[in-house]
């Protein structure tokens, strides 16, 4: 055990590294990893505890801390994931003698649907960039991909040219801890890539070439953040709703697979999901479009 020659913050920095280059999280689960712990060394620091030899009875404490600063369950749920996945490291790297946070519950959080798009809405938003423009191309390209692969932004954004195969008609993805997965595609998305490369992204590539498939108007490849700027203002521009993002799209192809009769299996493959209890919401919120249709049509409802 060699936790004493090592400060909490260098612990910390450790672990991020760990999940940068051994687990491979993507910059956005980094970002909210590195935040969460440090509010939980800020805590630990302003009461004068030790972070790394709490009992659990003082981790409560940090739980009760938060719920009554008025803090939402989602977020305390999510801090206490980040201090829980911290000790889990500790531990197994013998750096802490046991996990303080093992023995408590975590926040009984409200079931949340998932946030599907509406037929019309959706077909409006794939027809909603400009054909005429590189970036147009470009940004219909990744509308047809979101929705026809069920992929995240991130995955989306790290596609090389060479990760389509229009042969196949399929799509290599690289999803949460660099896990590959193949996906089909549908002729349309492939025929919206393929326009954009021949036409859309010779305008956009600079010298020395790029190897990622969608790039900004610098050459660059495009980051998360852009696409998800990107898709506010075409959502907006056809009244898509509210709190419709690209990872709505991924809602939606899981929704329609299910509606359309697609077993849980199949779409857990699909979206890359490592338990089938995650993909098991899609049934209900087909369980719930059913209901609100049938609620609306049948005379006796």
């Amino acid at each position: 055990m060699d936790e004493q020659q090592h400060t909490p913050d260098e612990l910390c920095d450790r672990y991020l590294q760990h999940l940068r280059v051994e687990r491979a999280v993507s910059p956005q689960t980094l970002r909210a990893y590195s935040a969460d712990l440090k509010r939980y060394l800020e805590w630990a620091e302003r009461t004068d505890m030790d972070p790394i030899r709490l009992n659990h009875r003082q981790m409560r404490r940090y739980l009760a801390e938060m719920d009554q600063a008025g803090y939402a369950r989602r977020t305390i749920a999510r801090r206490l994931s980040a201090v829980r996945s911290f000790f889990a490291f500790l531990v197994t790297e013998g750096l802490a003698e046991s996990d303080p946070s093992s023995v408590l519950a975590t926040p009984k959080l409200p079931s949340r649907l998932p946030n599907v798009i509406p037929d019309e809405a959706l077909k409006m938003l794939l027809a909603a960039p400009d054909p005429g423009s590189a970036t147009g191309l470009r940004d219909r390209a990744i509308l047809e991909l979101l929705y026809a692969t069920g992929c995240r932004v991130s995955e989306v954004v790290g596609l090389r040219v060479s990760d389509l195969d229009f042969a196949q008609g399929q799509v290599r993805l690289f999803g949460k801890g660099a896990k590959e997965r193949i996906v089909p595609v549908y002729e349309a998305a492939l025929a919206s890539v393929r326009t954009y490369l021949r036409t859309g992204r010779p305008e956009l590539v600079r010298a020395g070439g790029e190897e990622h498939l969608f790039l900004s108007t610098r050459g660059r490849p495009l980051s998360a953040d852009a696409v998800r700027r990107m898709f506010r203002r075409h959502a907006s521009g056809v009244h898509a709703g509210a709190g419709i993002s690209p990872h709505s799209m991924r809602h939606t192809f899981a929704t329609h697979l299910i509606e359309a009769g697609a077993d849980l299996r199949t779409v857990q493959e699909l979206l890359g999901h490592v338990a089938l209890a995650t993909t098991q919401i899609y049934a209900h919120v087909s369980m719930k479009r059913l209901q609100d249709a049938h609620g609306k049509a049948h005379p006796r409802a």
